[in-house]
């Protein structure tokens, strides 16, 4: 038997949750208040209407309209963003070869 007494081994305090606050950005808020006067033009314009595209006639709801042009709105933006990306990282790795 040891006559040393026994060394206190470390007690661990409990880990406190770390709080993240997280906020919108002006990016965000700008997208949600465009979504929701988007939202109010399709409730307000719920009428058929002729819609004539190419060799395509159609007699569809305007509010499907507004829908389909917002649609088709943001796949192009976010093409567009993805060729910038594109474009940026093949310059950075040009770059870096130089």
């Amino acid at each position: 038997m040891s006559s040393q007494p026994p060394t206190p081994e470390r007690q661990s305090q409990p880990q406190q949750p770390q709080v993240v606050e997280k906020s919108l950005s002006a990016g965000t808020i700008v997208s949600l208040v465009a979504a929701a006067l988007l939202l109010v033009f399709m409730l307000q314009n719920r009428q058929d209407t002729k819609v004539n595209f190419l060799f395509w006639h159609a007699k569809l709801p305007l509010w499907f309209v507004v829908l389909g042009s917002a649609l088709v709105g943001a796949v192009v933006w976010l093409g567009f963003g993805v060729l910038r990306r594109h474009r940026r990282r093949k310059s950075r790795r040009e770059s870096r070869r130089d």
